[in-house]
């Protein structure tokens, strides 16, 4: 009778949810390079406030631009201020859309280009809910041997998959200095 009961019980719950960890990326496992980044052009708006609301702001840009009849490109996001450290209504990030360069845009949006510098990348193919996280895992795991932690702003870039089916893959650059 237990064995019966705890088949069902891995078929029922315990094999979905493995299944669905599985669509989602969640054993995917992030890539750690040291490189130079390539300059992007992006609009953005500039945020404070809980970091728990960015999928909100970051749909705000996306609608402002498409008012504005400019198609956005990837998500970027770069964080001013580390989650782990800042309450919540002190957090700081600049939230939006890389852009054709010279693009210009209306307020509330802004643009800047990122510049190219030496980076710490964590890089992985993931459901945008798994991503962050595990590449910000991979970004501590290899710092931590060498006595550093994660150091702010880090810029995020989130590419969507081609289709309902493929996965996307999130780019989180720190500033790097190989001391």
């Amino acid at each position: 009778m237990i064995k019966r009961n705890w088949l069902a019980f891995i078929f029922a719950f315990a094999l979905p949810i493995l299944l669905a960890y599985w669509w989602w990326g969640g054993f995917n496992r992030p890539r750690i390079q040291i490189l130079q980044s390539k300059p992007v052009y992006y609009a953005y708006i500039e945020y404070y406030g809980d970091f728990g609301n960015l999928p909100d702001v970051q749909q705000k840009v996306y609608t402002a631009l498409r008012a504005q009849h400019i198609e956005p490109g990837s998500s970027v996001t770069i964080l001013y201020t580390d989650p782990r450290t800042t309450k919540k209504h002190d957090q700081h990030a600049w939230v939006g859309y890389a852009v054709r360069t010279a693009t210009t845009v209306k307020p509330p949006l802004q643009t800047a280009t990122l510049p190219v510098q030496s980076v710490l990348r964590a890089q992985v193919r993931a459901s945008m809910f798994l991503a962050p996280g595990m590449a910000y895992q991979a970004l501590h795991d290899y710092l931590q041997p060498l006595g550093k932690d994660i150091r702010m702003p880090t810029v995020e870039i989130y590419t969507a998959g081609k289709s309902i089916n493929q996965m996307g893959t999130i780019t989180v650059d720190m500033p790097y200095q190989n001391r």
